[in-house]
């Protein structure tokens, strides 16, 4: 069975740019015949800040849409976070959808697109962090949109054809993606079959 994605739209802001190079590496996603993906978008699931006694490690959450949110993410084999970066971290809302869910992330990989003049490459290694903890495997590939390449995208109107070099990046990602899930999907399979 082909593992399946989802593509996280990692800001909510009106302006947001996230909304672009998530439906670029859906489009990606979509093209190939090893994987299925999914967007989804934090919009969809207004979380307050995390408020629960404890992480649903420990306690089943409360919040009704945070329990829509587990259930969501728990169908998933891994997960393409994309992300902007804010004073050199994680947008918050996405710091706050990741704390909202723990045994929904476990064993699972998860690869990083990053936008700004650095391309979020700080906030993607706060991610990583983020999701260590979280006992994810994040991976090495994955592509940072940055400098004259986020401006010609954000503020020129060009489109992610004008950079291949970005394509191949998403295509390298999606290839170590499809077999780190793939090989932490039958591991699991395993240890819950043994179980």
């Amino acid at each position: 069975m082909k593992p399946h994605i989802a593509i996280v739209v990692g800001t909510t802001r009106a302006t947001r740019f996230s909304e672009k190079p998530a439906r670029w590496v859906h489009g990606i996603a979509a093209a190939r015949d090893d994987l299925t993906a999914e967007l989804v978008d934090l919009r969809d699931y207004p979380m307050p800040f995390f408020e629960e006694v404890a992480t649903n490690a420990f306690a089943p959450s409360k919040n009704e849409m945070a329990q829509r949110w587990q259930r969501k993410i728990a169908g998933f084999d891994g997960y393409v976070f994309v992300t902007a970066e804010y004073n050199h971290g994680i947008p918050a809302v996405l710091k706050n959808a990741l704390d909202y869910a723990y045994v929904e992330w476990v064993r699972k990989a998860a690869a990083f697109v990053g936008y700004g003049g650095v391309g979020a490459a700080r906030s993607i290694e706060h991610l990583r962090g983020v999701c260590i903890e979280l006992q994810m495997a994040p991976l090495r590939h994955g592509v940072t949109i940055q400098g004259a390449e986020f401006r010609s995208l954000s503020r020129e109107g060009k489109e992610f054809g004008a950079f291949p070099q970005l394509e191949a990046g998403a295509q390298a990602m999606f290839d170590h993606l499809v077999w780190w899930t793939s090989a932490l999907k039958t591991a699991r399979d395993a240890a819950a079959s043994a179980a």
